[in-house]
């Protein structure tokens, strides 16, 4: 039996390995247009770069007239143009009230994760996660929103944080737009 079930999870494994390997290629080839050559259409590569131009100033605009803080700069070394973001860094610290029994500390826990899961649905949040060892720094959430003010507005709804288990801590944190976490 247990034999059976290492082989059905290395099945798996492997399953999900490929189908992300064949999701990421899909979408690399998508969004990195060749700059090598002309495109199937014939495009020069002038023109490649000039429609990813226009799509990097389009977000920028859009970013802009929504009140968040951007700004751009070509990278020396590809030549593109890198639009950077403020984002919000929420670190959720060790609160003063600790004293919840274990079923109120449970709840609080499942209220926590579902405030989290609520931001990511809303687009409120792009990355949420605890942190290991006995850090009085417990997790880290980014806020994807224009203004401190709501940052911490949205952190301070966390049924973590009202119970006086979490306190917020937030900085603003600049990162590229459309980059992934290597």
């Amino acid at each position: 039996m247990v034999r059976v079930k290492h082989i059905l999870l290395v099945a798996i494994i492997f399953y999900s390995f490929l189908s992300c390997k064949n999701e990421t290629s899909t979408e690399t080839k998508a969004q990195v247009p060749s700059v090598f050559n002309a495109d199937e259409s014939g495009k020069e590569v002038a023109d490649v770069l000039k429609e990813q131009e226009l799509s990097v100033s389009a977000l920028k605009k859009k970013l802009v007239r929504e009140g968040y803080e951007v700004f751009d700069y070509v990278d020396p070394k590809t030549k593109d143009t890198i639009l950077m973001q403020q984002y919000f860094m929420a670190f959720l610290k060790e609160g003063p009230i600790r004293n919840q029994n274990e079923e109120e500390a449970v709840l609080l826990q499942e209220e926590h994760l579902a405030h989290l899961s609520k931001m990511y649905d809303l687009g409120y949040a792009d990355i949420s996660g605890p942190l290991d060892g006995d850090s009085a720094i417990k997790g880290v959430t980014i806020y994807n929103v224009p203004t401190l003010k709501i940052a911490d507005s949205l952190a301070h709804t966390d049924p973590m944080v009202k119970a006086g288990r979490l306190i917020i801590e937030l900085h603003p944190w600049w990162a590229a737009k459309s980059f992934r976490l290597r």
